[in-house]
């Protein structure tokens, strides 16, 4: 039976209990090692890497849509030899 552990923030400094639960949570999806961080530090270094990586623009790229003849863009440099659809016409020669 897990009981409740005290832990120090390895950012803050600031003591935060590990609760039995807490534990039995990582116990199931394999952790081994226990948190570093409070739960406020946590949430922010977790919305700092989002707004850091997550959602970066990617590079567009201008074609002509080889269904219908409509400008549109694509978030990968086509090829020559294989044709590329807006939208509308990929979701209508989608294959399942």
């Amino acid at each position: 039976m897990t009981q409740d552990k005290n832990l120090t923030c390895r950012d803050c400094g600031a003591d935060f209990v590990f609760t039995a639960s807490e534990q039995d949570f990582f116990a199931e999806k394999g952790f081994t090692n226990e948190p570093g961080r409070c739960p406020a530090c946590r949430a922010a270094r977790k919305q700092q890497s989002r707004g850091n990586n997550s959602y970066q623009q990617r590079e567009m790229h201008e074609v002509t849509c080889s269904g219908c003849g409509v400008q549109t863009q694509v978030p990968f440099r086509p090829s020559s030899d294989r044709p590329v659809y807006c939208r509308d016409c990929f979701s209508q020669n989608k294959r399942y």
